[in-house]
């Protein structure tokens, strides 16, 4: 899942240049959309979409379909931004939340309206607000099996709510949330526990995923090395979809411990490990045929190869990466859709070769 923001800045539906994305890229083996507010509180992205109205539900229907139509698998992740969110987003409070109230430091946010500001100090939750929160997932994940999405990953990482709550450097609480392992991953659980309970996806057609290496969003504590094998030992008790971790350091490290690997989850938990962060076709298969890993997923190659696994099956060249700009910024098809599928041109000419003989 890459963060691609392309619906529109007046509302949150996702759109049909959206459609045509998801549409090209429906070869892979499972697609993970993009980041999807399940709140007006957990917004807090231009340009991204919700999954909280009916409209939403509508625009989503268009892409699973349009995925399934090529015999994809598509899974909606579900997220709220917590305190890397600006109150603009939500004029119904006018403030952000958090675990803490520990602001994000040495980065710049957005404002709705586009301008670079400074983060803000989130208010902690309290817990009718967190009880309150584990519905807006629940319903979240039911308006995703309205659309007719195959499934859900919970978003647990780059210091996004959750990620806030399962941290100590950002979860310095004295309540059965905060403080030791157990109380700082109950959000979490409770989560994943009320979307099994609800019955909309099965525990094997819900993910999770986390970041325990990285310093995306001021990120990163000196007992990551330790909390994140608890956690994942712990959601060995659901028989999840999976656990999708970006152990790679491609994306920022924080340095406060070890890093972790994926064979550290695999110790502790017995679904498939799904590896992310700066992969390549050799990286991957040599990190599936090791063991180390069960699947592994891409980003950014997929914006500039929608063909990607046909290239990495018939050992095609890659098109060149994609402009930074294109990985976070909504402009237009140029750059997002219009990236070209190869075209085997010896294949093409024994083909050429084979309906002229044909002819004779």
């Amino acid at each position: 899942p890459v963060d691609n923001p392309f619906v529109d800045l007046s509302n949150t539906n996702p759109n049909d240049l959206m459609v045509e994305y998801y549409k090209q890229r429906s070869s892979s083996g499972l697609i993970i959309t993009e980041a999807t507010a399940i709140s007006e509180m957990g917004s807090g992205w231009l340009n991204a979409p919700h999954i909280r109205t009916p409209e939403n539900v509508a625009g989503w229907k268009k892409i699973v379909d349009a995925v399934h139509e090529k015999n994809g698998v598509i899974y909606l992740q579900l997220w709220h931004m917590g305190r890397q969110s600006h109150s603009s987003f939500h004029p119904s409070t006018n403030e952000i939340v958090s675990a803490s109230a520990i602001p994000v430091k040495g980065v710049n946010s957005h404002d709705v309206y586009g301008n670079r500001v400074d983060y803000e100090t989130p208010r902690p939750m309290t817990i009718d607000e967190i009880k309150s929160t584990v519905q807006d997932y629940v319903k979240a994940a039911q308006l995703a099996k309205e659309a007719g999405f195959d499934g859900v990953e919970v978003h647990g990482a780059n210091g996004y709510l959750l990620d806030q709550f399962l941290q100590s450097s950002t979860n310095v609480r004295t309540d059965e949330y905060g403080g030791s392992m157990e109380n700082r991953y109950r959000f979490t659980k409770e989560v994943i526990e009320a979307i099994i309970q609800d019955g909309s996806f099965p525990a094997n057609r819900i993910g999770i995923r986390f970041t325990p290496n990285g310093a995306f969003g001021d990120m990163g504590s000196e007992d990551n090395d330790q909390m994140f094998v608890y956690v994942a030992q712990q959601l060995n008790k659901f028989g999840l979809a999976f656990i999708h971790v970006v152990d790679g350091l491609g994306f920022g490290f924080h340095n406060k411990c070890r890093a972790l690997t994926v064979m550290d989850f695999k110790k502790v938990f017995d679904g498939p490990i799904i590896a992310n962060c700066g992969m390549t076709k050799e990286i991957a298969e040599g990190m599936i045929r090791s063991g180390g890993t069960d699947l592994t997923a891409f980003g950014r190659l997929y914006i500039s190869n929608p063909d990607l696994p046909e290239r990495f099956a018939n050992n095609w060249p890659l098109a060149k990466d994609a402009p930074f700009e294109t990985y976070w910024s909504p402009i237009g098809a140029k750059g997002y859709t219009d990236w070209p599928v190869y075209e085997d041109k010896d294949a093409m000419e024994s083909k050429e070769r084979e309906g002229k003989q044909d002819e004779l």
